[in-house]
């Protein structure tokens, strides 16, 4: 069977990518780094034909949070000598979008909600109308017990000392496409999970809920499967 065949049945790539962050309130806090690869079936094989990471410039007057400073390394001074503009990492996005696409992410509903809005302000959001989203956190969470972290999803997986969760977006987008080949090689059904998100019930959706995304409680250890059969 080739890689991901019911995936690139439908979509001619995907589109996996990682953000760095200066806070958690997408409306207000922006992305300062911002890392994706592109996959397309070659061959029968899925093959990384695109890799893309560069430090995003900060609005005048804004810096690096201490806290994020020490989370991911990243300084405000690292932003100013290789920052590149907002609307170029737009123009850059748009180009990597081609019209079938399916975008993923683990933990999708934080990094769309900041892709969102930095495009909202800097670039076209429509780009992301239409398109079809993955939340590799959702399927972990479906097949394996609390916790539920990029970092413990390396473990389960085996691929400790393969790829690292370093918090920096290019790290972190290396580990989840690793992560994605593993979840495909245990289950392939990756695809029963396109737009659909869960959360936790206890603390509700976090932030805005996405308009094409539909949203399911999801515990810690589910007794059942998030999908409809």
């Amino acid at each position: 069977m080739a890689d991901f065949e019911t995936l690139f049945s439908k979509y001619d790539r995907l589109f996996l990518f990682d953000t760095e962050t200066t806070g958690l309130d997408y409306a207000r806090d922006e992305i300062i780094e911002f890392a994706a690869v592109v996959v397309e079936n070659i061959g029968g094989t899925a093959t990384i034909v695109e890799e893309y990471d560069e430090l995003i410039t900060l609005t005048p007057g804004n810096v690096v949070p201490p806290q994020i400073e020490a989370l991911t390394g990243i300084t405000t001074e690292d932003i100013r000598q290789r920052g590149i503009p907002k609307g170029q990492v737009c123009q850059d996005i748009a180009r990597m979008l081609t019209e079938n696409t399916l975008l993923l992410a683990y933990n999708a509903h934080f990094d769309l909600s900041f892709l969102y809005y930095l495009l909202l302000r800097n670039g076209d959001p429509c780009i992301l109308k239409g398109k079809d989203k993955l939340d590799l956190l959702t399927v972990y969470k479906d097949r394996k017990p609390y916790p539920h972290k990029l970092c413990h999803a390396i473990e389960s997986y085996g691929l400790s000392g393969q790829v690292v969760n370093s918090h920096r977006a290019v790290d972190d987008v290396v580990a989840t496409v690793a992560v994605m080949k593993a979840m495909e090689q245990e289950k392939p059904d990756l695809e029963r999970y396109v737009n659909l998100f869960g959360y936790n019930p206890k603390y509700g959706i976090s932030g805005k809920a996405i308009g094409s995304i539909t949203y399911k409680p999801q515990k810690f250890d589910p007794p059942q499967p998030l999908y409809i059969e």
